[in-house]
């Protein structure tokens, strides 16, 4: 018999966040995914100082690169991050592929998604993850969380 056991540890939960907190710009890969698909469970983006008065606007979107897919943004635009409080979350609640991130402008306590209609989660091929940022650059400097089951072995976030 050949193939996976799916209970063993190898595809236990995961997580990953990025080394440093910078702001966020147009086109930044923010996780590298290797090894194969993985299914994101948490997605979010803390505000470490505050941000400035630029109306910026967040989107997540992988690329696909590693296995030969397009592009593809995996939520809609969220609302402005001007004068985004410290400590303020912004999270994917994984609702539809269209849907804006979740602002939640706390110091760093917030009620918490996924909502329901797909099961908490999206699966994105091996490959990059990059921000969408429309209007200019954010001024404050963001860490972005990721949880994440490997659907593959050896499929990792870095």
């Amino acid at each position: 018999m050949s193939g996976y056991d799916a209970s063993s540890s190898l595809f236990s939960p995961r997580c990953f966040v990025t080394a440093a907190a910078a702001a966020m710009v147009n086109g930044t890969t923010i996780f590298t995914i290797t090894g194969g698909p993985i299914r994101i469970i948490d997605l979010f983006s803390f505000c470490e100082p505050a941000n400035g008065a630029t109306a910026s606007t967040l989107q997540w979107q992988a690329d696909g690169s590693a296995s030969g897919q397009a592009a593809t943004n995996f939520t809609g635009a969220s609302a402005s991050l001007a004068n985004f409080a410290a400590g303020g979350l912004v999270y994917c609640d994984f609702t539809t592929l269209a849907t804006a991130p979740v602002i939640t402008q706390t110091a760093g306590v917030a009620l918490w998604g996924p909502t329901t209609s797909t099961g908490g989660g999206v699966v994105v091929p091996a490959g990059i993850i990059t921000t969408v940022i429309g209007v200019g650059s954010t001024t404050g400097t963001w860490r972005h969380y990721m949880g994440y089951l490997p659907l593959a072995p050896g499929a990792v976030v870095s």
